[in-house]
């Protein structure tokens, strides 16, 4: 009979993205992880094989439980396509307020030599930018833009707008800088 794993990997997860997210991948020590987690060593080598394995079963984990809870903002409403971009910014920079985004922080150390890293981040913005484009879509049904808007080209300003922003929360600290930005953007194509 095989023996049950004596941890609880979601909270290990959990716990292993903030200090990814607050000390970066170079900088985060496994025996600093292993040890605030109780994380058995030998569990964790069997399981993850390496640190950057288990980097990016951190970020994955990150991504379902963190960031994609902001996306259902644009995701699971029908009424106003703008409040729902409003929403996700809201809930967005709530999660990134002070210490960044991991997914960001990932791109911006290890995206240029690190395909896994390339490809989960292209996924992920690929698909934000899609939703992105069915709200402005339903927002020009609801006549709350205007419809000579090329959404296209917004939806993507918003996607880059949604990695910036996880950039300047770290410098400038978690200001408000991204509900000011992206209300300018609104407001621009608004009717």
């Amino acid at each position: 009979m095989p023996k049950q794993a004596q941890y609880d990997l979601p909270e290990i997860l959990t716990y292993a993205a903030d200090i990814f997210t607050q000390q970066g991948y170079a900088k985060a020590s496994m025996e600093e992880i292993i040890a605030r987690t109780q994380f058995n060593r030998r569990a964790f080598y069997i399981e993850f094989k390496s640190k950057q394995g288990f980097l990016h079963a951190v970020l994955q984990y990150y991504i379902k439980h963190q960031l994609s809870a902001c996306q259902e903002s644009l995701i699971a409403r029908s009424d106003s396509g703008t409040q729902a971009i409003y929403d996700y910014f809201s809930a967005y920079h709530q999660l990134i307020s002070k210490q960044g985004c991991l997914l960001v922080n990932c791109i911006s150390e290890l995206g240029r030599n690190d395909e896994v890293v390339q490809s989960i981040a292209r996924h992920y913005y690929d698909t934000l930018q899609l939703c992105f484009i069915a709200c402005l879509e339903r927002a020009q049904r609801h006549q709350q833009i205007q419809s000579t808007i090329n959404i296209e080209s917004v939806a993507l300003q918003l996607t880059c707008f949604t990695q910036g922003f996880a950039i300047s929360s770290i410098l400038q600290d978690g200001e408000d800088d991204v509900i000011i930005a992206m209300s300018e953007l609104m407001s621009s194509i608004e009717i």
